[in-house]
């Protein structure tokens, strides 16, 4: 009998930066290593990656680490766990491993030991094996894990729909999710972010009819743009694009990786001849596929329409249309660009995120996944918290019992001996990895709050210097405002901040002896206090004192 633990790193009560671990006695398996992007208040971050020093301390004993599929929610902390420890293995389907590969050349990171896996293989690990089973997400190889113990199955879904029209390397393999769930599963590990839509989330993912229709009401350029590497979108335009004499321009060198790849491991039937270069993007006709940058959203798109981009200029004839449902938290961005977009007086296509959806599981696709997997214990994983406890409601309707349905957020252990699940709720520290940059981790709160302070309000610099020996004021205080106020429209603000400033200096000049420390912080108080009445705004207060 096995002493398991099943924790998260991310991925609990947030979405993205998806990272679970489960320990099986002495051995660590993980799966996933994602990033999640950060929001407007987070600011100059580029993005938050999982607290992973667990792994480094208890490095012997890590398995590997398995990833279910390409995005960056999924990948993302791979670059900085494997520049810390290049020699944790990492297991993946081939198109994965690809992407992968490709993320570490370019950060120059080196890995020896990513592990390409076949789909529906057996892995062993001793006592212990992993089984991968394909699924079906927006890119191809997307698989889950089986994690078979000698205490049962642990299965981790990472994310899924169910949909019968998606074939090939998207389909999936209902059979083997049944024989699982007959082998007897202990835990279910599934995801939770469109638990509390109802029904199927198919066929309201799939976009071919509206992309068709773009192609035969807008024949001028077409602007096509994707939010994330959504790969199954990719192969709807272009198999509309194929049944057209049309040409397909794609803008950003890692998309353009992505889609040889998915040609040339023939996971996409399509001619390269109808993919154009540069020379074609003033096409009359052309097609043009961008995508955002993973840390920021509408970038690439956003350099066109406010004419940066050095390659195209987005016309008054063009039509733009967003080939993914706008996420929550990028309306206001959103909004901001459909307006420029109306200024110029171009056409443009959106999908309605009550309409569309992606490639995620919603209420009866997580009933037939419980249905099939039939597990022992539930536990819901991969969104915010309110989506956990509506996944928790659907196996409640089902006839789980509560006790065996586990609610957990981020470092929360779940511990099962010998298969009973235990009333503990230990925990591991876990903290955001802040990333901004090249710098990792080492944005604290203090840094935040001066880029608050700053965007908010600005900064007030007083210079002043003074004697070296009788520390008399030789020159100054001068001021010096940016974001703040308008210096020559303020001059009686400026004016009463220098007499402030000078009356600190002054008084404090203790026979010829003068505390720089106190008199900063003394300047800090008094002017802080003074420009809040005056103004009600409080900007950051900079001392600058020099000696000659």
């Amino acid at each position: 009998m096995s002493k398991i633990k099943i924790f998260a790193l991310g991925g609990l009560n947030e979405i993205g930066k998806n990272m679970y671990v489960i320990e099986v006695d002495k051995d660590i398996f993980i799966f996933d290593a994602g990033l999640k992007y950060a929001e407007e208040k987070l600011f100059g971050i580029d993005y938050i990656i999982p607290d992973y020093s667990y792994l480094k301390e208890n490095n012997q004993r890590v398995r590997g680490i398995f990833i279910t599929h390409g995005h960056d929610e999924n990948i993302g902390a791979l670059p900085h766990i494997l520049a810390d420890n290049p020699l944790i293995p990492v297991y993946a389907p081939k198109f994965t491993i690809d992407i992968i590969k490709n993320i570490l050349e370019e950060e120059k990171i080196k890995a020896p030991n990513l592990i390409e896996i076949n789909i529906h293989s057996k892995i062993e690990f001793g006592n212990n094996s992993v089984f991968p089973i394909r699924l079906t997400h927006s890119m191809p190889d997307t698989v889950g894990y089986v994690l078979n113990t000698i205490d049962g199955a642990i299965f981790y879904t990472g994310n899924f729909v169910f949909d019968p029209a998606m074939s090939g390397n998207y389909k999936t393999d209902i059979g083997k999710l049944a024989y699982v769930g007959k082998q007897g599963v202990l835990c279910l590990l599934s995801e939770s972010l469109y638990a509390e839509k109802k029904g199927f989330t198919s066929p309201n993912h799939r976009l071919s009819s509206l992309v068709k229709d773009a192609l035969r009401k807008k024949p001028e350029r077409l602007i096509f743009n994707i939010v994330s590497a959504n790969m199954y979108r990719v192969e709807e335009l272009f198999r509309e694009i194929s049944l057209t004499d049309r040409k397909i321009v794609i803008m950003g060198k890692r998309l353009q990786n992505m889609i040889n790849d998915l040609i040339d491991m023939k996971y996409l039937k399509f001619d390269k001849n109808k993919i154009g270069s540069l020379n074609n993007i003033q096409d009359e006709n052309v097609v043009i596929l961008i995508s955002s940058e993973k840390e920021k959203p509408f970038t690439s798109l956003r350099r066109i329409i406010n004419g940066y981009d050095k390659y195209i200029k987005l016309k008054e004839s063009d039509t733009v249309v967003f080939l993914e449902p706008i996420e929550d938290g990028m309306e206001r961005l959103f909004a901001n660009i459909s307006d420029t977009i109306a200024r110029i007086g171009s056409d443009m296509i959106s999908l309605s995120p009550k309409k569309y959806l992606q490639h995620h599981a919603s209420a009866e696709d997580l009933m037939l996944m419980l249905d099939l997997i039939n597990p022992k214990y539930y536990f819901p994983v991969i969104g915010d918290y309110r989506y956990q406890v509506a996944n928790a409601n659907i196996a409640k309707k089902l006839g789980y019992n509560e006790s065996n349905i586990i609610l957990r957020t981020n470092g929360e252990i779940a511990e099962i001996n010998n298969g009973e699940l235990q009333d503990t709720l230990n925990k591991i520290s876990n903290e955001d990895v802040l990333i901004d940059g090249n710098s990792v981790g080492d944005i604290g709160e203090l840094v935040l709050k001066d880029r608050e302070m700053l965007s908010d309000n600005g900064i007030v610099i007083i210079s002043t210097t003074l004697d070296k020996k009788t520390k008399n004021i030789l020159a100054g205080p001068e001021v010096l405002t940016r974001g703040f106020v308008y210096v020559k429209d303020n001059s009686q603000l400026i004016s009463e901040i220098q007499v402030l400033a000078k009356n600190v200096i002054e008084k404090n000049n203790n026979n010829n002896y003068i505390e720089y420390n106190k008199i900063r912080n003394l300047i800090r108080d008094e002017i802080g206090k003074y420009l809040y009445k005056e103004t009600e705004c409080k900007p950051m207060i900079i001392t600058v004192m020099l000696e000659v």
